[in-house]
């Protein structure tokens, strides 16, 4: 039986998608500010972060089970329509209990979050809802093999709301809530080019169970939620800690989490060039070799880490400063860095444990981080920033640690990867924003 991994082949149209997705946060913010103001602008700013803490940690497990079910079934020349038909409704009952949450805690989220402006709580709503089928096309394209649609869906997403954004700001348009759903139906345009395309077809095959198609989900999307509401936390603790304080405070430090970020754009590059050699070390069981390029992996995260550092601590309050008008000093900026740095390793060895069956190792690990992270938010300072900045970098280390461990007792157990645990964790994290 071969077993055909679905991302080698697919790295240049994938990293593309990223590039597209990344450059696009930058611009956005840089295009909205402009537009509304500083102080107008912070709904826009918490919608932000919100919207990509919810989307990516609910929906990502939903697309690495939809991806490797259909990847299996196309290394077997099997037809994945029946996969499909059992993930969409699992899709859209995950969608639906989500969204009677949101809405049972709609009236705190407007007050605090969204400066009491219901149009951007229905944004957020909606924005959710929207992600759900781009994070389905994009499980599909991937383990079609459509990897061009796959990066289509990704890129489509940043470029449309960036063109979206810049007709209101042409047109003169100073509401925040046409703002808020620029962002939240900015994913169905890339779903609407594939479905164009007919690249969300699939053929019919054998029936497919419930063990076929969820043996992971739910430590999926545990250790996924957790993960993203790490990296979205610093803004949204900022928000809910302020006081007082003006509401610039939020979107100022919002820029320096973008700032933090570059590193880890760099690194999904890295990591779309260097994981098609390690997934088929893995699956062929040539664990040495495995070992070897996995190291070479992790020192080549660690060295982006320390660049992007380095280069934080010298010039990131400069470009601040140049690009988006901000003050924000040299110790918060370089903090934020290392934070992501640090998230990067820690990343990096929980993708190797995934490939290692370890899911609910990963999903502890995760949520050892979160919860490393609201103890230290609560008792390290006085001070609103360093607070989060000190939570930020204490949780990435705790979960990194926590990783590491993990995977040495995985490898010294003699555990063997294969496809499916390979792809899961090959497509780990591809949806930061």
């Amino acid at each position: 039986m071969s077993q055909r991994l679905p991302l080698p082949e697919g790295t240049i149209p994938v990293g593309i998608g990223l590039l597209v997705a990344g450059i696009s946060s930058y611009a956005f913010f840089k295009i909205g500010v402009k537009a509304l103001g500083e102080d107008g602008f912070k709904p826009i700013s918490s919608l932000w972060f919100a919207t990509f803490f919810l989307a990516p940690g609910f929906f990502i497990p939903l697309e690495q089970e939809m991806g490797r079910a259909l990847a299996y079934r196309r290394g077997l020349h099997q037809g994945g329509h029946p996969v499909v038909r059992r993930l969409v409704p699992l899709a859209v009952a995950l969608t639906a209990a989500v969204t009677v949450i949101i809405l049972g805690a709609s009236g705190a989220i407007t007050a605090k979050f969204f400066e009491g402006d219901w149009v951007v709580t229905a944004a957020l709503v909606v924005g959710f809802i929207c992600y759900a089928p781009a994070h389905l096309a994009r499980g599909i394209c991937s383990g079609q093999g459509r990897f061009a649609s796959y990066g289509m869906v990704m890129g489509a997403d940043g470029g449309s709301r960036i063109i979206g954004c810049l007709i209101l700001m042409l047109v003169g348009v100073t509401t925040t809530g046409a703002y808020a759903f620029v962002v939240a139906l900015a994913p169905l345009v890339g779903v609407a080019a594939v479905v164009i395309r007919r690249d969300l077809h699939t053929e019919p095959g054998p029936p497919a169970q419930w063990s076929e198609v969820t043996p992971n989900l739910g430590w999926l999307l545990v250790g996924s939620v957790f993960a993203a509401g790490l990296i979205n936390a610093g803004p949204i603790a900022v928000d809910l800690l302020k006081g007082d304080a003006p509401n610039d405070v939020v979107t100022i430090f919002g820029y320096g989490v973008l700032l933090g970020r570059v590193p880890l754009f760099l690194f999904q590059a890295v990591q779309a060039a260097l994981l098609p050699r390690l997934s088929r070390l893995a699956v062929r069981g040539e664990l040495d070799e495995f070992r070897e390029g996995f190291g070479k992996l992790v020192k080549v995260v660690i060295a982006v880490g320390v660049v992007g550092t380095l280069g934080a601590a010298v010039l990131g309050p400069f470009v601040l400063s140049r690009v988006y008008s901000a003050n924000l000093g040299h110790r918060t900026v370089t903090m934020l860095v290392l934070g992501t740095a640090v998230y990067m390793v820690a990343l990096t060895f929980a993708q190797a444990v995934i490939a290692l069956h370890g899911h609910a190792l990963v999903a502890l690990g995760w949520g050892a981080g979160m919860a490393t992270f609201v103890v230290v938010v609560a008792v390290s300072s006085h001070n609103l920033y360093l607070r989060v900045e000190l939570a930020l970098v204490a949780s990435s280390i705790v979960a990194a640690a926590f990783f590491a461990l993990a995977l040495r007792h995985r490898l010294a157990v003699g555990v063997r990867p294969d496809a499916g645990s390979v792809f899961e964790a090959a497509t780990d994290g591809l949806a930061i924003e």
